[in-house]
């Protein structure tokens, strides 16, 4: 256990704060115990890659940091395998490993940060492809009862960035590993945003050149947090009513628009946010990144706080 962590390194804001107590853990036995060993009414959290925490102040209590780092293939039938990925895993480390292996599903979900852990959290999801598509089930420990329980996708309830795990469990129950279905011949998703012009311009459809190619459009349109800070896509792309949507594609024929099976409609953000004229705006030391709409940055020593007011 250690006192007084900085946390500026564990979060993508780079926001400089500390933890008065910090400790990691690999497994069920060890977390089990970290838990156990807490004083009365110590406040504790879990903080993995922190891509989704923003923190406005320094953290009084325990912040537990997962290090299962394990990818194991559980069972393989010879069209699809199965693998258990802890919850330490970086994501891209399991993207990268996945397409070594030449097992699909994932690949669009190339160069998302954070861990593996918080993918079943958020439903992490980027260019036609989610999380849940490829998650047969998640292992937990719940804190009450100190039970560990598998839930199965259904059980997890995804819905758009959204899961069990920020409803009903949040704050009861700890990830300790994910187990996906992945495909020896995926089917892959190439029609959303520029990615099959990209995987043209590489040579054409595989693994490897998609996730060369969704890469490649990450990098020319995120900052990277270990340069400039930042929690990714900042906001979420609103649903609405097909009566509204109708109404600004009215106004607005070149909207981006895309009809759910619900009847909804969802919208694009950072179109949204760009045509209000906001990219690239700057105010003290946050700002719009100026290639994409969705990411707020530290420009250099923001709080938390300076980053809430800027939002």
């Amino acid at each position: 256990m250690e006192e007084n962590k900085s946390l500026r390194g564990l979060n993508s804001f780079g926001v400089d704060v500390s933890a008065r107590r910090f400790a990691e853990f690999s497994d069920r036995a060890e977390l089990t115990a970290l838990l156990d060993s807490l004083p009365p009414g110590e406040k504790w959290m879990i903080l993995g890659g922190g891509n989704n925490v923003l923190f406005t102040g320094d953290y009084d209590g325990t912040v537990l940091h997962p290090a299962c780092r394990d990818i194991a293939q559980i069972s393989d039938d010879g069209r699809t395998v199965r693998v258990r990925a802890g919850a330490g895993v970086e994501w891209d480390d399991l993207v990268a490993w996945a397409v070594r292996n030449g097992l699909g599903g994932i690949e669009n979900l190339s160069l998302i940060p954070g861990y593996v852990g918080a993918a079943p959290v958020q439903n992490i999801g980027a260019y036609g492809a989610e999380a849940k598509d490829t998650i047969e089930s998640v292992e937990c420990l719940l804190i009450d009862t100190r039970e560990t329980v598998t839930l199965s996708n259904a059980e997890c309830r995804f819905g758009y960035r959204d899961s069990i795990f920020k409803r009903e469990l949040k704050g009861r129950a700890v990830i300790l590993a994910v187990q996906f279905v992945l495909a020896r011949d995926p089917q892959f998703r190439l029609r959303y945003g520029d990615v099959e012009q990209q995987v043209e311009a590489l040579g054409g459809v595989s693994l490897e050149n998609i996730r060369r190619a969704v890469i490649a459009i990450r990098s020319s349109k995120l900052p990277d947090p270990r340069v400039l800070g930042n929690a990714g896509s900042f906001f979420k792309n609103p649903i609405v009513d097909a009566a509204q949507a109708a109404a600004l594609q009215a106004q607005y024929p070149d909207m981006p628009h895309y009809p759910q099976a619900d009847g909804t409609v969802k919208l694009a953000a950072g179109w949204l946010i760009d045509k209000a004229g906001l990219k690239g705006y700057k105010r003290g030391r946050v700002g719009v990144h100026e290639r994409q709409a969705l990411v707020l940055v530290n420009l250099g020593g923001a709080t938390g706080g300076e980053v809430i007011d800027f939002a």
